[in-house]
């Protein structure tokens, strides 16, 4: 036959279970919580542990290199979100901005709108 295990743990006598529960009963009406010596110590440990630490001065903080020119990101970005903010806000006037844009090239200011339009031209242009 075999032998039946004994349990490892240790049994406290009724009168040491009793004031542990009514330990535990005490503390929760106060709203702590009963740790147990291990977790008392190791926190006492991690405390004890802990040396002042001396500051340290703050590095400056590098400033992000803006590229500019063909590869100004931020501007493109830029560009690229109020572009799309304009067409979403005015998609249905979009087509009689045209008209008038066209009205304006054939009218009496044509030859000033022609005149810009070449110059801006002619900025972009790499030589």
């Amino acid at each position: 036959m075999a032998k039946a295990k004994k349990s490892k743990a240790k049994k406290l006598p009724k009168k040491k279970k009793a004031k542990k529960a009514a330990k535990r009963a005490a503390a929760k009406s106060r709203g702590a919580s009963v740790k147990s010596k291990k977790a008392k110590k190791s926190k006492k440990a991690v405390a004890r542990k802990a040396a002042p630490r001396k500051a340290k001065k703050a590095a400056p903080k590098k400033k992000k290199q803006e590229l500019i020119g063909e590869g100004d990101y931020a501007a493109s970005r830029t560009f690229q979100k109020d572009e799309s903010d304009f067409v979403k806000k005015n998609k249905k006037k979009i087509p009689a901005m045209g008209k008038e844009a066209e009205k304006a090239l054939d009218g009496p200011e044509g030859d000033g709108l022609r005149a810009a339009e070449q110059e801006a031209t002619n900025r972009s242009m790499i030589e």
